[in-house]
């Protein structure tokens, strides 16, 4: 907690403290230097009922290629909270809410949260809400004196299992990748298909002529188009993937967790392309396909889920 500074020497307010409690204990008057020495170092910040938002400062913590963004809330009793504008959002998602939270207490996460959940959406568009929110968490458990957890319920573990992501294009690359970080101690990766790539120009179809079939400039609609059933996986492509995968596991073995990430992240092949493609990887046993389909799509799930044998995951966006 930030403790404010009394321009004194630990000695010179032990000796002042000592001679006002000893005044105090002897029934004596102190003077106001006594005083003025006590107060000079009493903690401010533990007055949680009187913690106002005062400003929102932004700073950019990423790459020119992928902003990430961290907002701070500034307050009148000198603490700050901090909350990530998720990746590569835009920092005005949190800037627009600014006039909306000031002069609030952000130990009232919840009703800030309400306040303001109306201007959020699904996947970035939430970003501005989500990192307000974090933010005052941070700034409850700084004037409480708690960490996060404590006001959440109280803390469940000791220590989570966490995936890292996988570098490289090639198979040889991927496999080396996690050879490496499992020498490192990781015990479980998530590398994605890179289907979904395609529009960047760096997908792993963009390796692989005939992989796909589909309208000229298509694979260049922006993602927030669902579903552009005109795309079609190839035979060509299906086995293209099924070799790539065949060479990883060769490298890395079976005994490792694999999790398949954003196969077809927003939905740019219809269900029956997904679960052409799923049906065909579900032999290199996944921990489970994230994204297939769009997060609306639920009765699209339920079919996937019902086609395949792997588990089915969604809810990044």
């Amino acid at each position: 907690m930030h403790q404010k500074k009394s321009g004194m020497s630990r000695r010179s307010f032990l000796g002042r403290s000592t001679a006002a409690t000893a005044a105090l204990g002897m029934s004596s008057l102190a003077n106001n230097d006594d005083y003025e020495a006590i107060a000079q170092n009493v903690n401010t910040n533990s007055q949680p009922s009187n913690l106002k938002i005062t400003d929102m400062r932004v700073a950019c913590i990423g790459s020119p290629n992928f902003r990430r963004y961290v907002i701070r809330l500034d307050t009148n009793q000198g603490i700050h909270g901090y909350g990530e504008v998720r990746d590569g959002a835009s920092k005005t998602y949190a800037l627009m809410l600014k006039n909306r939270i000031m002069g609030m207490n952000p130990c009232n996460v919840d009703k800030i949260f309400r306040k303001i959940k109306q201007f959020g959406y699904h996947a970035r568009q939430a970003g501005g809400v989500c990192a307000i929110e974090v933010a005052c968490c941070d700034l409850a458990g700084k004037a409480w004196g708690v960490p996060c957890w404590q006001m959440l319920g109280g803390k469940f573990r000791d220590k989570i299992l966490v995936y890292a992501h996988v570098n490289g294009r090639s198979a040889e690359e991927r496999g080396n990748d996690i050879k490496a970080n499992m020498e490192r101690g990781f015990k479980f990766f998530k590398p994605a298909v890179g289907i979904h790539e395609i529009s960047a120009g760096k997908g792993l179809f963009n390796f692989k002529e005939g992989a796909v079939t589909y309208p000229e400039g298509m694979t260049r609609v922006p993602n927030s188009v669902f579903h552009y059933n005109s795309i079609r996986i190839t035979d060509r492509g299906i086995k293209f993937l099924v070799d790539h995968w065949s060479k990883i596991r060769d490298i890395v073995g079976w005994e490792i967790s694999l999790a398949m990430g954003g196969i077809d992240h927003s939905g740019r092949f219809g269900i029956e392309e997904n679960i052409k493609l799923a049906r065909a990887l579900d032999q290199f046993n996944f921990a489970w396909y994230e994204d297939m389909v769009p997060w609306q799509y639920t009765d699209q799930f339920v079919r996937l889920k019902n086609s395949c044998t792997t588990p089915i995951l969604t809810g990044e966006d």
